[in-house]
Order: structure tokens, then C-alpha cells, then sequence
């Protein structure tokens, strides 16, 4: 791994417990746990490929990477600047990644020009009409909606294989709206909601589809982040499930 430090205006994150160093501008869209958490859900194997839509620093697709070698990553992301950074962080961590800049509501052909066996997205959380934007024109584009949910749906179906899987990470509010696209265009939908701590609501949602998928909807169990009813203490409190995903890079199996 290159030991250089970051230029001006970066900082160089560890995720994984420091399996993985991310460069990420100081002002602007920064990852937390969601890209992490996101990757970790994905039943990726060795030899197989998969799409990252808007994949921003590349977090979420090195994240995989790290997790399970051999997988062909290729992300799309809208922000030159932000596609330039996940190559840099792809080169920084050893790990083989395409990165493609462009629009994924008129994607290039190198993308078009492909179906995947997995594809993946973390798509911006808030619409504008009921939230304020946020200043920097970096954080805005990832997590203020300009495209719509509609069009990442859709868009993530038709790049998938027969059998494939499509995988979004998105906030719990949005569930109805996502599972309406969705059920235009995959099958076998699954539902995982992410919930801070016992007795809270559920903030975050996975939810898996299949290309071309016939089973029934499944709606799980809360998979708990956090331990006890309230934050007692400082630093962070991590179920042991979480810990091992955060911090050892296991995978986030979606009940049986």
C-alpha cells in the first residue's frame, strides 16, 4: 500500500479497521458506514462482476473488493473529481477497479455496452422538495436527488444478468417509493431494515432484488447496529455483528 500522504484538502480515512485507506476531500461528500455497510450485504463471489452506480470515492466497491478477491468492479460515478479520487483509492489499495465518469440517466457504452452479475447503489437520500441543499456542490450531488429513484432502478435492471442481483441502501422513509420502482423490474424482493438500537425505528433499509426472480417478498427481522437502548458511553458501541462488519470486513448475510 503507498505510504504517501494525501494532498491538500484530503484526509486519508481508515475503513475496515484499517484493512482499507480512503482519500476523501476534507469539504464535500465524506463516507461513513453506509457504503461499508452496503458492500458488505452483497452475495458477491470470486470470478464474478459487478456495477457500483455513483460510487463516489469508491468506497462501498473496495470495500467488496477487500472482502472478496477476484470480483471484476467497475463503478460509474457522475463527478470527474470523484471518479479520479476512487481510481486514485483503487491504485492506493491494491485492488483492481474501472472507473467510468458519466451520467447514469444517459450511461456511456462502456457501461450499456455490459450486463453484471451484481450491481450495487447508494443513491443520493434526500429530495429537494422537503430538504435544504446542502452548500458544497460535492456533498449536494451525492446526497440531494437530481435524478430520480425511478431512473436508478431501473437503470441498475437492466445492467443486471438473468439471476443477478440489484442492491440498494436507502433511507427507511423512501422504502414505499423503492419497492414501487422496483417491482417493476425485479423479482424475489427482500427487505432488511438497519435499526440504530433496540426499540429505535429503522433508519436505513437494504433492499435486494433479482433479475428475472420469482420468490415471494420477504420482509426481515431489524438487523441491530448498536448495543443496549441508549448510547451510555463514549466511543462507539457496535453490536459484535457490526464490529466484525466495520471493522473486520465480514459479510452481512440476509436471512435464510
Amino acid at each position: 500500500m503507498n505510504d504517501s500522504a494525501p494532498p491538500d484538502g484530503q484526509s486519508r480515512d481508515a475503513f475496515l479497521g484499517g484493512a482499507l485507506q480512503i482519500d476523501q476531500p476534507r469539504d464535500g461528500y465524506r463516507a461513513g458506514i453506509d457504503p461499508v455497510l452496503l458492500a458488505a450485504s452483497l452475495p458477491a463471489r470470486a470470478g464474478e462482476t459487478v456495477l457500483d452506480l455513483g460510487c463516489g470515492a469508491g468506497v462501498a466497491s473496495l470495500c467488496l473488493g477487500r472482502r472478496v478477491p477476484g470480483l471484476a468492479l467497475i463503478g460509474l460515478e457522475l463527478q470527474p473529481d470523484y471518479a479520479a479520487l476512487a481510481r486514485h483509492n483503487a491504485t492506493l489499495n491494491e485492488i483492481d477497479m474501472e472507473v467510468v465518469t458519466g451520467d447514469l440517466a444517459a450511461p456511456p457504452t462502456a457501461i450499456t455496452a455490459r450486463q453484471f452479475d451484481h450491481v450495487m447503489a447508494n443513491p443520493p437520500y434526500f429530495h429537494r422538495s422537503a430538504s435544504t441543499p446542502a452548500r458544497n456542490a460535492g456533498r449536494e450531488t451525492a446526497l440531494g436527488e437530481k435524478t430520480p429513484l425511478a431512473t436508478w432502478v431501473a437503470m441498475a435492471a437492466r445492467r443486471t444478468r438473468p439471476r443477478g442481483t440489484v442492491t440498494f441502501i436507502q433511507r427507511a422513509e423512501r422504502l414505499p417509493e423503492l419497492l414501487s420502482h422496483a417491482a417493476q423490474h425485479l423479482g424475489s424482493l427482500e427487505v432488511l431494515p438497519l435499526i440504530p438500537r433496540i426499540g429505535r425505528a429503522a433508519r436505513l433499509v437494504l433492499l435486494r432484488g433479482r433479475r428475472d426472480g420469482r420468490a415471494a417478498f420477504r420482509l426481515h427481522d431489524g438487523w441491530i447496529l448498536h448495543s443496549g437502548t441508549r448510547h451510555e458511553k463514549d466511543g462507539d458501541s457496535y453490536t459484535i455483528a457490526a464490529t466484525a462488519i466495520l471493522r473486520e470486513g465480514a459479510a452481512l448475510h440476509f436471512p435464510a
